[in-house]
């Protein structure tokens, strides 16, 4: 009987690992790569957390926009190029808000699957649609770029060819793992057990269930 309940726990565990990090998981991906964005060290006094919204924008964005502007929050929004035709408003309007735009790459895909010529591309055809955007509003475009690479997934070369294009990648701290689940109370509640001081939430833009998650 023992063994059998040790084999599944043995089994779970690294599933368990990826749904809730534990603090030291977090500590020990910053250390191993410093120069990519897993957290903000802040004292526990600083109730501060960063909140990023991926695969904007969409026709929820508006609905996300006016939620973050009744609870004076602001967020990060890392945008798909393919659908900013059409919603160049939308980003003018985060832009006024005071949030900001971030890179996602062109397509919802896995980034680390793309050769270097297509991964700068993908990412400069972004950049300059983000640099449009705070441009028509007359917002200065921030100094720090950051990226996400589609799936959360990253690999050396990727560090290397973006910290050469000036771009720092960001992943998170905080993944309620709502591009699949779509129960927005499952995710709430997952964001409200692991926020800290200095979280990054992921969250995703695109879905009907983020603004009741929020």
């Amino acid at each position: 009987m023992l063994l059998p309940m040790l084999l599944t726990l043995f089994l779970l565990t690294p599933f368990y690992l990826l749904y809730k990090p534990p603090t030291l998981l977090i500590r020990y991906f910053q250390h191993r790569w410093p120069d990519t964005l897993w957290h903000v060290p802040l004292p526990t006094s600083q109730k501060l957390l960063a909140l990023t919204l991926d695969d904007a924008p969409s026709t929820h964005t508006p609905e996300i926009r006016s939620l973050l502007a009744a609870n004076s929050a602001k967020a990060t929004f890392f945008l798909i190029g393919s659908q900013i035709p059409g919603r160049e408003g939308e980003l003018h309007e985060l832009v006024r808000a005071g949030h900001e735009l971030a890179n996602h790459a062109m397509r919802d895909e896995p980034s680390r699957s793309l050769s270097d010529g297509e991964l700068e591309a993908q990412v400069g055809a972004v950049q300059d649609r983000i640099r449009a955007a705070y441009s028509a509003v007359g917002v200065r475009e921030p100094v720090e770029r950051w990226f996400r690479p589609g799936s959360g997934f990253f690999s050396e070369r990727m560090r290397g060819l973006l910290g050469r294009l000036g771009y720092r990648i960001v992943l998170g701290s905080v993944y309620p793992h709502d591009a699949q689940v779509g129960w927005w109370w499952v995710n709430a509640r997952h964001i409200l057990s692991m926020v800290r001081p200095g979280s990054i939430v992921i969250c995703h833009d695109r879905r009907e269930w983020t603004v009741p998650m929020l």
